[in-house]
């Protein structure tokens, strides 16, 4: 259930990103940039590191209007739950594990983050960039995690799923923005 005045009952995130456009604006370009921008991962890759951050955050939303964006983009989603059961028995790059388990070490414990974790990564054959942009797409997807429960979004999973498929495969995050920039105007 929603927690804003303005909006009782259930909430999706497009209704909170309407009602408050300005903030959205910065939000959706900054994730824009983290998720679509020049990157050593692939969007797919980014989109299942957000929906496995998300996972280990519990924030149902987010996994499951992620995880079709990813699939979208190539990402089998029979990984998410290899992923959640054990990073190093998924099905995905042997090169992508030392990152996906940074990204949860950092997720659930930031405070123990350690060199040793880092150098995983980089023996993996990952350049600095890389671990900048893991980090990226975890800070954001911790974000919008918190974000989402603390304005209680409360949807189901097949409409958090709708809300995925139909819109950020092919509008985008910074396709939302130019509708919320054009609302305005109009």
């Amino acid at each position: 259930m929603s927690y804003l005045l303005s909006s009782p009952g259930t909430t999706d995130l497009p209704d909170v990103f309407k009602r408050y456009p300005e903030r959205s604006i910065l939000m959706l370009r900054l994730i824009d940039d983290i998720m679509r921008g020049d990157s050593p991962f692939s969007v797919a890759e980014r989109e299942m590191i957000f929906a496995f951050a998300s996972a280990q955050n519990n924030c149902s939303y987010c996994y499951e209007s992620h995880k079709p964006v990813a699939a979208a983009f190539g990402i089998d989603e029979v990984v998410f739950d290899e992923l959640i059961q054990d990073i190093s028995s998924a099905s995905v790059s042997k090169n992508l594990k030392p990152v996906l388990g940074y990204v949860k070490k950092l997720t659930l414990t930031p405070h123990k983050m350690v060199d040793a974790d880092a150098k995983l990564i980089y023996a993996a054959g990952w350049d600095e960039q890389a671990l900048l942009d893991a980090v990226s797409v975890c800070a954001i997807a911790n974000y919008f995690n918190r974000f989402v429960d603390g304005v209680g979004v409360d949807v189901t999973s097949e409409q958090a799923r709708q809300t995925g498929e139909s819109v950020l495969p092919t509008l985008g995050y910074g396709g939302l923005a130019d509708v919320l920039e054009k609302n305005q105007e109009d």
